[in-house]
């Protein structure tokens, strides 16, 4: 049974939508600069920053964070 969570707002998001959008918007060079890690910085890609992501809660909340500010608490920021 899916639990309704309506005061987070990344319910519904999928945290490869998150990295794919912050990629298509900064470009990794410059999501680089603004989050230093490693995965960002050193071949990138989707799936690299994926699995380290969902390994490092500290890189996952900047990136959360970075997500948040830049497109808002919106589902879809296209």
């Amino acid at each position: 049974m899916a639990v309704e969570q309506p005061k987070n707002p990344f319910h519904g998001i999928k945290l490869e939508k998150v990295v794919t959008d912050l990629v298509e918007h900064y470009g990794w060079e410059n999501l680089a600069a603004k989050i230093s890690i490693g995965c960002f910085q050193e071949n990138p890609s989707v799936k690299s920053s994926l699995k380290f992501l969902r390994k490092t809660p500290w890189a996952r909340e900047k990136v959360e964070k970075l997500y948040l500010s830049t497109f808002g608490s919106q589902s879809n920021p296209q």
